[in-house]
């Protein structure tokens, strides 16, 4: 049985890392069909395909706890919620059981079906743009979830976008999720090797760290992963970009250099870093030896996600 970190608060008046999770979290969505590319001047709903948007979730604050959820389609909302009044659908609704401990893992996902409920939300959309469609439509996936006996009020919103866009020009390859081969790890003796991923309660023999060690998590991207795209400009012209890739870095506890790292070159045109140092808990903070949950969110500029999940253990 992995043993699970207990975090005490900061101090009053301090804020609470963004980075770490204590308690209840979204950490990320995904959707495997981030993108869809339909011909215009076609019937739109035959080319319309199924799409799988998952979320991850970290509860660490109550070991075995159910979480409550509702997946809602609609169009895009005010601060990731569906807009009251605009058309929607719920595509899934259920108890979770507990996301970090329960094997084998437990999915929160919901699949957006190619049907009539789809093609209102797009539809709304469309009509509600003033670009007609020339930047594509976007809708979402709303997350609502919250303990199963907790006060609804308490509930945590996200929601995940997603895409559907003409095939102008034409042979428009759509978005495809991002991916990684591995995550290296650079120890405090230089030497580097991958980081072995999965939850903590899936992995037998983690990585071992003494407390305030500093490691470096370097992503490492396969050849192609950038993809390249059109952009169809207000006066009829196309210009080619290539994507940039950000990654998110979040922990159970310790503290990370940076919590967001890669993105567009700085205005001299270098690359930004990809790592991100993280510096696990000081000894007086432990109660022993502790696995702490590592996560890391990569996305594209095009509504492309994909996460990772790792552990390593701390033993004072």
């Amino acid at each position: 049985m992995v043993k699970r970190l207990l975090v005490l608060l900061a101090a009053c008046g301090k804020f609470q890392d963004p980075n770490i999770v204590v308690d209840l979290r979204v950490i990320g969505m995904t959707a495997s069909v981030p993108e869809q590319v339909i011909d215009v001047g076609s019937d739109v709903l035959p080319q319309l395909v199924a799409s799988d948007v998952c979320a991850l979730v970290g509860d660490p604050s109550f070991d075995g706890r159910r979480l409550r959820y509702t997946m809602t389609l609609c169009p895009i909302g005010d601060s990731d919620r569906c807009d009251d009044g605009v058309p929607q659908h719920v595509v899934a609704q259920g108890l979770l059981q507990d996301p970090d401990i329960t094997v084998p893992e437990p999915k929160l996902c919901a699949t957006i079906e190619p049907d009539g409920n789809l093609l209102g939300v797009v539809k709304y959309a469309l009509d509600n743009d003033i670009l007609h469609g020339l930047e594509g439509e976007a809708y979402e996936v709303e997350l609502r979830v919250g303990g199963q006996d907790a006060d609804p009020s308490l509930d945590l919103f996200a929601a995940k976008s997603l895409q559907v866009i003409a095939n102008i020009p034409a042979g428009r390859p759509p978005n495809h999720n991002p991916t990684l081969t591995e995550i290296d790890v650079t120890m405090p003796d230089m030497s580097v090797a991958p980081l072995p991923l999965g939850r903590c309660v899936d992995q037998p023999a983690p990585l071992e760290v003494p407390p305030a060690t500093k490691l470096r998590l370097t992503p490492i991207e396969p050849d192609g992963v950038r993809e390249m795209y059109d952009v169809v400009k207000l006066d009829g012209t196309i210009q080619t970009f290539t994507e940039n890739l950000t990654y998110q870095w979040v922990a159970g506890a310790g503290s990370f250099s940076d919590g967001e790292t890669g993105g567009p070159h700085d205005p001299f045109g270098n690359e930004p870093p990809l790592f991100s140092d993280w510096k696990s808990p000081a000894a007086k903070d432990l109660d022993g030896p502790t696995a702490i949950s590592i996560w890391v969110l990569q996305r594209d500029e095009r509504l492309g996600a994909a996460w990772y999940e790792s552990c390593i253990r701390v033993v004072p």
